[in-house]
């Protein structure tokens, strides 16, 4: 059984947007999930919130007319890293290791 039309776009989609997050993973190192900690002292995942809250504010702006296809994918991006955020670090409280300033 093959698949639907909607599944496919849905594959191409789900691989876009991964392919985003590794190429910008690859760039900036792992800073969303394992911060360097110059700064700001924030757990990583309410780090990764306020990026969402930055790019859901510009969006809302007066400024900003269309919601531009490379915004929404950047969002969606966030999501799932604050996902993976949680499961990392959730995963070191429960094994008692503490946080890291990688």
């Amino acid at each position: 059984m093959g698949i639907s039309e909607t599944q496919r776009l849905i594959i191409q989609e789900c691989d876009s947007v991964k392919e985003l997050l590794l190429r910008k993973n690859q760039e900036y190192g792992d800073s969303a999930v394992h911060p360097k900690r110059i700064f700001s002292q924030a757990h990583p995942v309410e780090q990764i919130k306020v990026r969402i809250d930055d790019k859901l504010s510009r969006l809302m702006s007066d400024s900003v007319k269309t919601i531009q296809e490379d915004t929404v994918q950047d969002l969606i991006g966030y999501l799932i890293l604050m996902r993976v955020a949680e499961r990392v670090h959730s995963e070191r409280d429960e094994q008692g290791q503490p946080e890291s300033s990688e």
